[in-house]
């Protein structure tokens, strides 16, 4: 669970995944790249926002919760082979984190997930399972409230669902206009409106 939520051990991967949209993903996956950097940036501006707002406690700062705890190694990802620290938070966990909703973690697959499903569809909706894994972990770990995980699973869709229509809005007017003969090609970023040959 502790390497679920540890976002440095999947960085390098995420980046890996990234930049074959970039070079091999030709429109349709160039569109998702930019569209998902969009709504991360945008949906944790708001997560960060609410978490001022709110200052709702962590479970680790109000009760004793098991906190599971990964050695620093450098690259991140041989934190993996080394023995983790498990032991009950105390009085010191009290000011080390946070706010606790919205949770950071679960928004930011929230919204990958949401946009891999929207672009891609069946295939796409499998990172839902690493949503659930990296929500879960969360709990796991004492750092979030289930009812924390619930409502930001449900704020980061509608969010993502805010901001991709946005989006195609944004192209559906600009791209006619500045880039006409791709917009001929891709009249839209999410659904492919260009008619099927029987």
């Amino acid at each position: 669970m502790a390497a679920v939520s540890n976002s440095g051990i999947w960085q390098p991967l995420f980046v890996l995944v990234a930049l074959c949209f970039l070079i091999w993903g030709g429109f349709k996956g160039r569109a998702f790249l930019i569209c998902l950097l969009i709504s991360l940036v945008l949906t944790d501006r708001v997560t960060n926002g609410l978490k001022a707002a709110v200052d709702r406690h962590r479970p680790k700062q109000v009760q004793s919760a098991r906190m599971v705890e990964m050695q620093r190694t450098h690259p991140a990802f041989l934190t993996l082979f080394k023995q983790p620290t498990i032991r009950h938070s105390d009085e010191r966990d009290r000011n080390r984190s946070g706010p606790s909703f919205p949770s950071g973690h679960t928004a930011n697959n929230t919204v990958i997930a949401m946009c891999c499903t929207l672009f891609f569809g069946r295939r796409g909706a499998w990172y839902w399972l690493v949503t659930l894994a990296v929500g879960w972990s969360r709990i796991y770990l004492g750092a979030h409230w289930p009812s924390d995980v619930v409502a930001t699973v449900l704020l980061a869709i509608g969010e993502t669902l805010l901001i991709l229509g946005l989006c195609e809005v944004v192209w559906r007017s600009l791209g006619r206009k500045f880039a006409p003969r791709v917009y001929e090609k891709h009249p839209a970023l999410i659904v492919d409106l260009t008619p099927t040959r029987e």
